[in-house]
């Protein structure tokens, strides 16, 4: 048989408000929001219950029960709750009351803790970094997880009290006389961010945000083939949330800086090169520089068409891509006799 005073931890005699006081501080323990205990919270909130109705406690003191079902969470699909507000001063007493019993089946009282800010920056690196990858370092000044508090705004263990600006309301409102008439805006009370309620102490280094701000650096691995205004997403690593809140993203958006030699073109590298005009009648091998620093030899083909490109498969950004030569035919500023008489011959041979 429980023992609805033991549980609240007061006296067979005690007062409404000592019984309201002892059932608000199990609650802010226990509570399963709260990391608590789930099963002592709804064990208190039955307790509280039966002992804040008078009926129901002049019931269980006189034959250790009550016979109409006082526990709360035993209602049915058509819920016979009867749930007793007597003795609370405001609505803010009942809201904080009520919003306690059914947080503890699931249904959350709203609370507006600021989510963290996604943050973006723009990192610029070289085409050659872009095509083997790169280890980045980004360096934040923004909100971080208070170390002092761990991110709550105050100690654990601390007592919270009915939010004083918004009576525990949750929520403020706003008159505004105009022209047109007279206007009232309610909106979450910027104090107790929803809850009617504030630690009794907040934490010193943070002033009960859970945050900071602060500057830390961030690692980041760049893929190879990375493309110039590509974004890389990290999830959680952007501005930190109010209160342990969801922290916001990161979002890095990389520019690949323009090269002198070399033009990407999706996956394939383009870039021109000086080739002699007997390499090209001749159909000799020729060298070509990649991206990478490695000369890759290409053979011209008989019948090669001067513009058409020549390419190295495998040799772009990326394996999937090619480097493409852009041949620029370099003629002799003066010729000789003799090569002239055997361009004249090779032009017959042609015709």
């Amino acid at each position: 048989m429980q023992d609805y005073y033991q549980i609240l931890g007061v006296q067979k005699g005690a007062s409404e408000e000592e019984i309201k006081k002892a059932y608000r501080k199990l609650a802010h323990k226990y509570h399963p929001d709260r990391g608590g205990d789930e099963d002592k919270f709804k064990e208190a909130s039955e307790a509280y219950q039966v002992l804040s109705n008078k009926e129901k406690r002049a019931q269980y003191d006189k034959f250790g029960k009550v016979f109409e079902g006082g526990n709360p969470f035993a209602g049915g699909a058509n819920g016979n709750w009867d749930i007793n507000f007597s003795g609370f001063e405001d609505l803010g007493d009942i809201e904080d009351i009520f919003g306690s019993i059914f947080e503890g089946m699931g249904i959350r009282k709203r609370k507006t803790y600021q989510r963290g800010a996604d943050v973006e920056v723009v990192k610029e690196i070289s085409l050659e970094d872009a095509q083997k990858g790169k280890d980045l370092e980004v360096e934040l000044n923004t909100h971080v997880k208070c170390d002092l508090c761990k991110g709550e705004g105050h100690d654990k263990d601390v007592n919270f009290i009915r939010c004083s600006y918004c009576s525990g309301q949750g929520q403020v409102k706003q008159t505004r006389n105009t022209f047109f008439g007279t206007f009232a805006q309610v909106s979450t009370c910027p104090e107790c961010k929803g809850a009617g309620e504030t630690p009794e102490k907040v934490c010193k280094e943070c002033k009960g945000a859970g945050r900071v701000m602060s500057k830390r650096n961030i690692s980041v691995s760049i893929r190879p083939g990375v493309e110039d205004g590509q974004i890389v997403k990290i999830q959680g690593e952007g501005e930190a949330g109010e209160n342990n809140t969801v922290a916001g993203d990161l979002y890095i958006r990389i520019r690949v800086a323009p090269h002198a030699i070399f033009e990407r073109r999706g996956y394939d590298l383009y870039r021109e090169m000086e080739v002699d005009i007997t390499d090209l009648l001749l159909g000799k091998e020729i060298a070509a520089t990649g991206l990478d620093g490695k000369d890759h030899r290409i053979k011209i083909p008989t019948g090669y068409d001067i513009r058409d490109e020549l390419r190295v498969g495998g040799a772009g950004v990326t394996k999937s891509g090619d480097l493409v030569i852009r041949p620029i035919f370099k003629t002799p500023k003066k010729l000789s006799k003799k090569a002239k008489d055997l361009l004249e011959k090779l032009q017959e041979e042609l015709e």
